[in-house]
Formats: structure tokens, sequence, C-alpha cells
């Protein structure tokens, strides 16, 4: 951070004096083990709550789009594509009609 200067209406400090230390205990080996743990767990819940979420809007979107084989999953990639083409041709139909 550079120091404030006297144009900028504040008096100029040391940057010694502006620096925050960290906490004031130090953490032990096992304590950081635990919490970096705990935070690995906490964000693998996030990611897999996410990817069920994404998952499930995948699987609505494709009970809603016509397939032809109806035994046929589409990828998710796949889905989408279908999607964008097919709002695509409906938006188009509408247009010319």
């Amino acid at each position: 951070m550079p120091a404030e200067t006297a144009s900028s209406g504040g008096a100029a400090e040391p940057r010694e004096r502006r620096r925050r230390r960290g906490r004031a205990r130090a953490r032990t080996e096992a304590l950081l083990h635990t919490l970096k743990r705990s935070r690995r767990v906490k964000a693998n819940d996030r990611e897999r709550n996410r990817m069920h979420h994404l998952n499930a809007a995948l699987d609505e979107l494709r009970s809603v789009l016509p397939t032809f084989p109806d035994d046929t999953k589409l990828t998710k990639i796949e889905t989408l594509r279908f999607a964008y083409n097919y709002i695509w041709a409906l938006s188009e139909t509408l247009r010319l009609a």
C-alpha cells in the first residue's frame, strides 16, 4: 500500500505502523490440519450440492425437449446444444408464421 501524501489530506505514516499483524496466538500443526480438513470437507459438500442442482436442472430440461428415441439420454453438452437449437427453431417458426 503506498503511503498517503500531504495532498490527500492525511499525514504520511511509516508502513510499519499501518501493517496489521495476524492472530495473536500461534496455531499448532494439529489445529491447522483440522482446520484445513474441515474447510476441504465443506468445500466438497458445496461442490457436491452444486453438481446435484446442475444435474437436476439438466434432467428437467431433458424432460421438456423432444427426443426421437425416448430411451436415449443426452449428455450435458448435447442437452444444452439441443435446447439452444430447439429454441432457435421455435423462434424462427414464430417469426415466419
